[in-house]
């Protein structure tokens, strides 16, 4: 069932900067109580919650025996782990994305906690933090008795050697969705269980490495938020169109205004802000209850147009709106970051060519969990250009 709410308000896109900016303030979508629908997109009087965002230093040193962060899924030797296996990581001039994967990685196979085994004796008389039962799967990533021997891999050092040794060997092991890296390394037999970490796993690199989830690598460099033309961040994240913002989120002129618009020209290629499964690809209808999204839409004519809702790690979803025509994906697709979903269109409640993109917690699509996208995408070093 569509529920009721207020119109989208939308900025339309000029070819010239200078232009754009004179614009802007005259392409909105028209306000009042003029009701659009859009399916399951609520009122606009929701608390606004602000993700937690670690600044990017440059600095990613990380102190495996300094005072570690506080997160409320894990304790301070679980933390302390996560900060060896980032250690090894910088130490074999990983990538930061290796790092987010491999915490990701020890997150689902150990809890992050160095693991002996019921089955190997051997292992309950080294140092560990619990036992496990597993074949005979030691440590923090459970690696068999062919990784090494049972003191190297109840070593958390060695075992995160071993992880990026292997990591490293996978080809293009840096563009690949963070489950199909780590799948390529453990071999698990639950290969879908690791991108349930990402997110949590990133923040954890934030909060010990100085914001280094935030970095793109670029030109083989690695560079702070610059994951805006295409690049994914060590987050996983990555700018849906390098455009600027701007009308803003539930600004005081526009309350039920629950994204932002972000400008750029017909035919813009819309990517997947991160890896994720598509939960709804259609055409909204507008106001009067016609789907008519293949053409140009108009203010005050009310709906979405053709629309995406992507679902990511942690319930994140993403919503991508005013597309020019059919989406590229179906519901029940999987998308990676940075995947063309469609191009940017003016279907729907709109006044010029633009993308509204919202950002939504706990797997509600409702607009009672929608948050302000531009802070949420900084932190994942995934900035909206043009955005402050």
């Amino acid at each position: 069932m569509s529920e009721r709410s207020r119109p989208l308000r939308r900025v339309r896109t000029g070819a010239l900067a200078a232009a754009l900016t004179a614009m802007l303030a005259l392409l909105c979508c028209t306000g009042g109580t003029a009701a659009f629908f859009l399916t399951e997109l609520g009122g606009d009087a929701a608390e606004q919650l602000t993700p937690a965002s670690m600044e990017c230093t440059g600095d990613f040193q990380v102190d495996v025996t300094g005072k570690m962060p506080r997160f409320a899924e894990y304790g301070e030797r679980q933390l302390r782990n996560a900060a060896v296996i980032i250690k090894v990581g910088q130490e074999m001039k990983v990538p930061p994305r290796g790092w987010v994967i491999a915490v990701a990685t020890a997150m689902q196979e150990s809890r992050l906690l160095n693991l002996a085994n019921s089955a190997v004796g051997e292992s309950q008389d080294l140092p560990n933090e619990g036992i496990g039962a597993d074949h005979d799967s030691v440590g923090l990533f459970q690696q068999r008795a062919s990784w090494g021997t049972v003191a190297q891999r109840m070593n958390p050092a060695y075992a995160s050697r071993k992880f990026y040794e292997k990591l490293l060997d996978v080809p293009g092991w840096e563009k690949l969705p963070l489950t199909v890296a780590a799948q390529r390394v453990q071999i698990s037999a639950f290969p879908d269980a690791y991108a349930k970490h990402e997110e949590l796993a990133a923040q954890i690199v934030n909060a010990l490495a100085g914001g280094a989830a935030r970095t793109a690598l670029i030109a083989g460099q690695t560079v702070c938020d610059a994951a805006e033309g295409g690049e994914i961040a060590a987050s996983g994240w990555t700018a849906p169109i390098p455009g600027g913002v701007g009308s803003g989120f539930r600004t005081a002129s526009r309350p039920g205004h629950n994204g932002v618009d972000i400008a750029a020209p017909k035919g813009t290629l819309i990517r997947a802000a991160a890896t994720g499964r598509v939960l709804v690809s259609r055409c909204d209808p507008d106001r009067r209850g016609r789907l008519s999204c293949d053409v140009d839409g108009w203010p005050g004519k009310g709906g979405c147009g053709w629309f995406v809702d992507v679902l990511h790690a942690q319930g994140i979803v993403t919503r991508y709106c005013h597309l020019v025509s059919r989406p590229r994906v179906a519901v029940g697709d999987t998308v990676q970051a940075g995947e063309v979903i469609g191009e940017v269109g003016s279907s729907g409640n709109s006044s010029g060519p633009h993308l509204h993109f919202e950002v939504h917690v706990d797997g509600d699509r409702s607009s009672r969990s929608a948050i302000d996208p531009v802070p949420f995408m900084r932190s994942k070093g995934a900035p909206l250009k043009g955005a402050g």
